[in-house]
């Protein structure tokens, strides 16, 4: 059942106002990973559930609680859910998305005010923080919400909404929330299949079905030593160094060429064979990695720079989608602005992250992370003390694409876009995906909206105009198709 073509002209015709509303949205600094912009969570919150409610959806915030962060207690943003639409002989989908976003300042290296959207005419580029992750997408679904408010017009579906404002954050607080109600008599009791936006093609070219996620384990190493800075001219060798000991650590973790050094990470994965690089040998097929449309300049293209690890594409693929992956994401505590002081630091953290895949947990994962560290600080023979945390993580997440859900997205991607979708598991983590999927017991999809380009945690972080527009046009119309398709 295709969507109705007055719906895909409706978004057409209504392009200026809702690229304003994602202006709007935009303008709000909600960024769940620092405490100064906790209020902007919390107003983002209040901005959407306003626009659900404007929209006919019966919404409700729910309260997660408290949560310790940088040694501050602060109150957990609420989650959103909403619910329209209640016919028994309908379908019920649970939407998912997350409206909390990265950090962002100009200094970074961005072009434009990253929290002011800034329309790039010449190339129809939206840029700005979350206009791909995640609040473009979720307005992506505002937007088929209201033509059908307008025009009086039935979903095709039941739909249940679920949003958040800590995913950027490790999602704390939703996965009780999710196990809670999805039990008998729960909010999301009778829910027949999970559709989260919130994720890319694999490219600029080719719409994309992502039926597989990494999990996730990030740490915070701290090095400590002196009671406060020092200067180096007094102190230079004549203390151990905070500094030095941090930097001796992380130089231990991961090789340059991506290799991870802490024994028994990479090795509970098994290696791919031949045939599992060139065909589905599961029950959960895998994908074809020799077949996407994907290739070097693809990656180069989007990380703006000739870096890929190897000039070979199933490689490459398999280290994005299948293999774990080791990065250092910074250090705290370390002198970073313009000058040359020449303090030593009496305290510095490093941060870094694991992407992991089946059968690796956080749990089989940390304790080889911990003594890993344990050791190689020993080695050292330091007089500092060393602290590890793990700070957030997720499990990672396999789907099987040739459930019904999926192919309502694939009749819905060949509708909008005249061709069928890459099939692919994404390098990213979206922790609640696995929960969804094991608590409801439901078949989970992942429809992205941007491109491969967007850099959605990067400075110039931007979500296509076509993207937008066309990605909206997708989502009513996967609706339709789900309507019609038989379980």
């Amino acid at each position: 059942m295709p969507a109705p073509a007055d719906l895909l002209s409706y978004i057409d015709k209504n392009a200026d106002a809702f690229i304003k509303r994602l202006a709007d949205a935009v303008a709000i600094p909600s960024i769940s990973g620092d405490a100064s912009h906790r209020k902007d969570v919390f107003a983002m919150a209040d901005w959407l559930n306003a626009q659900l409610k404007q929209l006919g959806v019966d919404t409700k915030l729910v309260d997660l609680g408290r949560h310790t962060m940088d040694g501050e207690d602060l109150p957990l943003p609420p989650a959103i859910l909403g619910r329209i639409g209640n016919d028994s002989n309908k379908k019920t989908v649970l939407i998912y998305g997350h409206f909390d976003v990265q950090p962002a300042n100009k200094s970074d290296g961005w072009d434009t005010e990253p929290f002011t959207l800034t329309i790039n005419e010449a190339t129809g580029q939206l840029i700005g923080r979350g206009s791909t992750d995640d609040k473009g997408p979720i307005l992506g679904w505002l937007n088929v919400l209201q033509y059908h408010h307008e025009k009086n017009i039935p979903l095709p579906v039941n739909i249940v909404f679920c949003f958040e404002g800590m995913e950027e954050s490790g999602s704390e607080g939703l996965d009780e929330l999710v196990v809670r109600e999805s039990k008998k008599g729960g909010y999301f009791d009778g829910v027949d299949c999970v559709c989260i936006s919130d994720n890319y093609w694999l490219n600029t070219r080719t719409p994309a079905l992502t039926y597989g996620l990494r999990g996730l384990s990030y740490y915070k190493v701290t090095v400590a030593g002196p009671a406060r800075d020092l200067h180096s001219g007094v102190f230079g060798r004549t203390v151990h160094e905070p500094m030095t000991d941090l930097i001796s650590l992380l130089g231990t973790l991961v090789t340059p060429q991506g290799d991870i050094l802490i024994k028994g990470v990479d090795e509970m994965v098994d290696a791919a064979d031949a045939d599992e690089r060139q065909h589905c040998t599961n029950t959960v097929p895998r994908a074809i990695y020799e077949g996407l449309d994907y290739n070097i300049a693809d990656v180069e293209a989007a990380a703006r720079a000739s870096i890929a690890l190897s000039a070979d594409k199933v490689s490459v693929l398999m280290g994005r989608m299948r293999s774990p992956s080791l990065s250092i994401h910074g250090i705290e505590g370390a002198f970073s602005t313009a000058g040359a002081k020449t303090v030593i630091p009496a305290k510095v953290s490093g941060k870094f992250s694991i992407r992991l895949v089946p059968p690796q947990t956080p749990d089989n994962v940390d304790p080889l992370v911990i003594a890993h560290l344990e050791e190689a600080f020993a080695k050292l023979q330091s007089k500092n003390k060393l602290t590890v945390e793990n700070l957030h993580g997720g499990k990672p997440w396999l789907a099987d694409h040739r459930h019904w859900n999926f192919e309502a997205a694939k009749k819905a991607t060949k509708a909008i876009y005249g061709q069928d979708p890459d099939l692919t598991r994404e390098g990213g983590s979206i922790p609640v995906t696995l929960t969804f999927a094991e608590s409801l017991g439901v078949n989970v999809l992942l429809l992205p909206m941007g491109r491969g380009d967007d850099g959605a945690h990067s400075t110039n972080e931007k979500l296509d105009k076509s993207n937008f527009l066309e990605g909206s046009k997708l989502l009513g119309t996967y609706l339709y198709e789900l309507a019609a398709i038989q379980k």
